[in-house]
């Protein structure tokens, strides 16, 4: 099993001070363990019991702690809360109903990331994969800091994706403001 982390979390995160983390779909947790090391408060979410147990025993095993949940996303068995995140990755997962709610999630300042995979040049967007260029769509209200379509840049994943970071720049949902 590749424990190493995704490099667009090392490429999202390097730049930021730690703060609260919130790692999506997040498996075995290669990238909430890789944050919790350097400082960040991160709360990891997957579906599979057997993966948030893999992360729970590797967190003890190197010390960190990580909130590990087990949630079906799909099912809305976790709840997003809005302008709590400094940074929120959702890396090889696809649930185009999420990236909204990852978007009033972030803090202003906050980043998110996403990875998804797209379709070969003839296919037709499916349930997990968007077609080329659709990824920006999703983040018209942040600024994008990074963008890619191509091989995935990940030894753990060897198909063509679609890379953002985004980063929110202003509450534009009065809801979000705090007072």
């Amino acid at each position: 099993m590749d424990w190493e982390p995704t490099p667009l979390v090392i490429k999202a995160a390097q730049s930021l001070k730690p703060g609260r983390a919130l790692d999506l779909a997040c498996g075995a947790g290669r990238n909430a363990l890789w944050l919790a090391e350097r400082g960040w408060n991160v709360t990891a979410v997957d579906g599979s019991p057997t993966a948030i147990e893999v992360l729970r025993n590797r967190a003890a095993e190197r010390g960190v702690t990580v909130d590990a949940r087990v949630a079906d996303l799909e099912r809305g068995e976790y709840v997003i809360e809005p302008s709590r995140w400094d940074l929120i990755a959702m890396c090889h997962y696809l649930q185009r109903d999420l990236f909204e709610t990852v978007q009033s999630g972030l803090v202003p300042g906050g980043v998110s990331m996403a990875i998804v995979h797209i379709t070969e040049p003839g296919q037709e967007p499916t349930r997990h994969r968007l077609k080329p260029g659709e990824l920006a769509a999703y983040f018209d209200r942040c600024e994008i800091l990074h963008t890619y379509e191509g091989m995935a840049n990940d030894t753990a994943h060897r198909h063509l994706v679609a890379e953002m970071i985004a980063m929110k720049t202003a509450v534009s949902d009065p809801r979000e403001r705090t007072h």
